[in-house]
């Protein structure tokens, strides 16, 4: 993630997307990473960890459906901010989307405006929908010293006497 610039991921197949979604949001401030399929999407956000990523769900090989379950079920990506972009109308799908973790659903063709405004509206709640850095592994307790029990000498038993 860039701390100057927020990092946008625009998952689409169809290059002129592609290129639409990049000159605006470049225009707007953001970096903008693109992924033309699900895989290559999913190693992007692995490997560079975008603040939003933006998800056709008409991909050719896992589906835009199915990244939002995978993202969703990973830690380090469960929180990330995910908008459907998709030619896909119906309010079957649109609530299919939201169910599965996205926080956003436009639809193609969309207005680069009310595009660039919805990217910036998530980006700007970031800070509040991001997971917390994980805390410090506690120092672990020094191992108690041979012969005590709670910090204390432990009891010596007698042993009976042997009995022969």
């Amino acid at each position: 993630m860039s701390a100057m610039r927020p990092t946008v991921l625009t998952v689409d197949d169809e290059p002129d997307v592609l290129e639409l979604i990049r000159f605006h949001l470049s225009h707007a401030g953001c970096e903008v990473l693109t992924a033309t399929s699900g895989r290559s999407a999913l190693e992007t956000i692995r490997t560079h960890r975008p603040d939003l990523v933006l998800l056709d769900l008409m991909l050719p090989d896992i589906d835009g459906f199915g990244i939002c379950e995978i993202l969703r079920r990973q830690p380090a990506t469960a929180t990330l901010p995910i908008i459907i972009v998709s030619a896909w109308s119906t309010t079957d799908s649109r609530d299919l989307g939201l169910q599965l973790g996205a926080l956003d659903y436009l639809t193609k063709p969309f207005s680069p405006k009310t595009l660039v405004e919805r990217v910036q509206r998530l980006l700007n709640l970031r800070p509040a929908t991001r997971e917390k850095p994980p805390a410090a592994a506690p120092t672990p307790a020094p191992a108690p010293a041979p012969g005590t029990v709670n910090g204390q000498p432990a009891p010596v038993a007698k042993a009976p006497p042997v009995r022969n």
